[in-house]
């Protein structure tokens, strides 16, 4: 049985220990395969009744509408302009009216401002959509910037942000993040098969502009058909990792380190190490968009689960509501337990389906209640399990206690809050104890100076 667990983030401290942690990330756990729908070429779904566009659908500065109730808008029309220099733009899917503006709550559970769109049928494109002009470094940071990129694997990082590192003549590898190590899902996996053409343009844009001589294309062994289309084509420069199927391969610090060697200090980013990451989706939509000039509307992921009636692939427009997709996908065969954007280990409960696809959704995953239920936990045996499998080497079992016992000083001592969240210790326990969810309270504690 898979566990479904809570995301978190937070705060940051010296280097000194690095050495001893990250050299650990064959380290993680063996999690159920489940690609389903790996086979299964992506679908397109047709449009939705209405569709909700978050204003906050990526880290950084929410962005501010630019229409109002009543409002005439095409297909790629700026609907939320971008509210800073970490902010992203918002663009519409449909042509048709802007219903209103309206607060909805994000998966985090804060609220959000979004524009509600009623489709007219007509998919009229904005005159303004056309191939932008791209010479140099600016104009395709610009471009990348107009396109309303996000990371598309599930963090939702702006695309013009990470490609604008301040040592930039210092990078020199960019790393594909193919690896998909989820159970379940399998976008990224029909990218590699249905969207070659589009990531090797992607790649060599980025490779261009951004001087970079070196590309890593990491993906896990699991998916042999996307590693041998993948090494037919590469080109110079291009190198196709096989990665081992280990979960959280995907996660940052660990695809760079398997796949260059290099260990990313924390605090710290990849660049740091020379290198840019990107996933493989938000690579192939930067080749796409610097043909077609079309911004980001739409968004390939999985739906699938042990009550999804009928699994699939699909392409669906930003912002059409969760219930809306369900139906095309044939709905439940029962009343779900749960229901996450993303998958099992990472993914957020998605409490009201009504809420909108975002643009860093990769999947829509549905379980029944027996499959949700939460284990009952006992107690802790100190096996050690949960440190030797944590690809940073934290103790969680450590982490918790301190946690429980209000210790701040000894969270900063355990490094806490390098946890990225991965709910690896929380699988592999044999006692079922809740660590994770513990260590997301812990980092929380942290930053509130004490308070729980």
């Amino acid at each position: 049985m898979l566990f479904l667990w809570y995301p978190s983030k937070l705060l940051g401290r010296s280097k000194t220990y690095m050495s001893k942690f990250l050299k650990r990330s064959a380290q993680g756990a063996q999690v159920p395969h489940e690609k389903r729908t790996s086979n299964q070429e992506t679908v397109k779904m047709p449009l939705p009744s209405k569709i909700v566009l978050s204003m906050g659908q990526h880290i950084g500065a929410p962005a501010a509408p630019q229409v109002k109730k009543g409002d005439q808008v095409c297909v790629g029309t700026v609907v939320g302009k971008a509210g800073g220099f970490v902010s992203c733009d918002i663009h519409s899917g449909v042509s048709g009216t802007v219903d209103g503006i309206i607060t909805i709550t994000a998966p985090n559970g804060a609220p959000q401002t979004a524009v509600v769109i009623i489709p007219d049928g007509k998919q009229t494109v904005d005159p303004a959509v056309a191939p932008p002009t791209v010479t140099d470094l600016k104009s395709f940071q610009d471009a990348v910037r107009a396109s309303g990129l996000v990371g598309l694997g599930g963090a939702g990082f702006p695309t013009a942000v990470k490609l604008a590192p301040k040592n930039l003549d210092e990078i020199d590898t960019l790393v594909i993040n193919g690896a998909e190590c989820e159970p379940y899902i399998t976008s990224d996996n029909r990218c590699f098969l249905e969207d070659t053409q589009f990531i090797l343009d992607g790649i060599q844009a980025v490779m261009k502009y951004l001087e970079i001589p070196k590309c890593i294309i990491g993906i896990e062994a699991n998916k042999p058909e996307a590693i041998a289309k993948m090494k037919s084509v590469a080109t110079a420069g291009v190198e196709v990792k096989e990665l081992p199927c280990r979960y959280p391969q995907g996660a940052e610090k660990v695809l760079i380190e398997n796949c260059t060697g290099r260990e990313v200090p924390f605090p710290g980013l990849p660049s740091d190490v020379g290198v840019v990451v990107m996933n493989v989706t938000s690579v192939a939509f930067v080749g796409k968009y610097l043909k077609t000039g079309m911004p980001l509307t739409t968004k390939r992921l999985t739906v699938d689960g042990d009550v999804i009636k009928e699994p699939k692939n699909v392409e669906v427009i930003i912002g059409t509501p969760v219930q809306e997709l369900m139906d095309f996908c044939g709905g439940f065969t029962e009343e779900p337990g749960k229901v996450l954007y993303g998958g099992p280990m990472m993914g957020n409960c998605i409490a009201d389906l009504s809420q909108p696809i975002l643009k860093n959704n990769n999947a829509v995953l549905a379980f029944s209640k027996k499959m949700a239920q939460i284990p009952k936990a006992t107690n802790c045996i100190h096996c050690g399990r949960c440190t030797n499998a944590c690809p940073l080497g934290l103790s969680a079992k450590e982490i918790v206690q301190a946690y429980n016992d209000g210790n701040v000083e000894l969270l900063i001592e355990l490094n806490a809050d390098l946890c990225m969240s991965c709910g690896t210790c929380s699988f592999v326990c044999p006692a079922k104890r809740p660590l994770a969810p513990s260590i997301a309270l812990a980092k929380i504690m942290m930053k509130n100076g004490g308070k729980k």
